[in-house]
């Protein structure tokens, strides 16, 4: 009977949570029936349990199954804290042994991924109330912190202290503490590695123009 209670009050923590972080949501039977980020932590639940029993293969089939049906896939390995929520969904891919607090929140195109082919610990770990924004990567066996903020489309490949802001690829903290640290978060001014890598070889190739001028002066004037 406890068990059922403690069920039951997680399945109201987890409508709670849709309440509180989706302005859209207008009742309980429509968060139950169309929200695919719920329907992926219920099906992810079912599957760990399940791979902590060491019935892997029936653990991975309810995995895919829900994979197939919500477009997240959630490795049943994974490790998942309370009131998680997963916006919108499409396309969040979480790994094996990746570790997640409480009161986390992730946007569609989030990947919480490896780097290679090691074994062990090779997925991130995430405290509580942390926020993955659409597209962002965090990648290898490293720590997000409390209250850490990831910028959308970012690429987090270092640990990240806690109540931290990170934008950018490579990632960078630009703000901790509530204090700036290069820049202030903003998901349409994020750096671009590409546009500064070609802002360089224009300059280069400037200065080669006139390195190439100034050895055709020089010629002319030997020949006069």
């Amino acid at each position: 009977m406890e068990v059922v209670f403690r069920m039951f009050k997680r399945l109201r923590e987890d409508l709670a949570v849709v309440y509180d972080q989706d302005p859209a949501a207008r009742n309980a039977l429509e968060i139950i029936l169309t929200y695919s980020g719920l329907h992926a932590i219920w099906a992810h639940r079912l599957a760990h349990w399940f791979y902590n029993k060491r019935a892997l293969f029936i653990a991975r089939v309810i995995s895919q199954i829900s994979r197939f049906f919500t477009g997240i896939e959630i490795h049943p390995g994974a490790k998942i804290g309370r009131r998680f929520f997963i916006d919108h969904g499409m396309g969040v891919v979480i790994g094996e042994t990746c570790e997640i607090g409480d009161d986390v929140t992730l946007f569609q195109g989030v990947t919480l991924g490896g780097t290679g082919k090691e074994k062990g610990k090779r997925h991130p770990t995430l405290g509580n109330n942390v926020l993955v924004a659409s597209g962002a990567k965090v990648l290898g066996s490293i720590t997000l912190g409390d209250n850490v903020k990831v910028g959308a489309g970012s690429v987090v490949l270092k640990n990240v202290p806690a109540n931290s802001t990170v934008v950018g690829i490579p990632g960078q903290v630009v703000r901790q503490n509530g204090l700036p640290v290069k820049r202030d978060l903003n998901h349409r001014d994020l750096p671009d590695p590409i546009n500064d890598k070609c802002c360089q070889l224009e300059i280069e190739v400037q200065k080669l123009r006139e390195e190439i001028e100034s050895l055709k002066r020089g010629r002319d004037v030997n020949r006069a």
